[in-house]
């Protein structure tokens, strides 16, 4: 499962009255986390809001070679593997697929 809460970073090299930084977040997911999890639990209901009407933005933010590419497009031939880019795309069709048997 991930981890959320917060995280204080003090600058090592500021002023002794520099204050630590203190960053929120959300989940964080590590090496052992699968792709459909990861969607399932953050992205699934972001997606859900949009078919819902609202807007929604996923956004990939980090350091050089932490997995923002493989955890965006995955490996779309290896389901298990397929990012939220491709799951996006397979929810948003889907829902749409189901619209269109609900209106026949």
């Amino acid at each position: 499962l991930p981890i959320s809460g917060q995280v204080a970073v003090k600058n090592s090299r500021g002023s002794t009255n520099e204050l630590p930084k203190t960053f929120t977040f959300d989940a964080v997911y590590d090496s052992n986390s699968k792709q459909v999890e990861l969607y399932d639990e953050t992205f699934r209901p972001l997606v859900d809001s949009v078919l819902q009407g609202f807007n929604g933005t996923i956004f990939a933010y980090g350091q050089t070679g932490t997995g923002k590419t493989f955890t965006m497009e995955g490996v779309r031939a290896v389901p298990e593997l397929r990012g939220i880019i491709p799951n996006s795309f397979a929810h948003v069709f889907g829902h749409i697929a189901k619209a269109k048997i609900g209106r026949a």
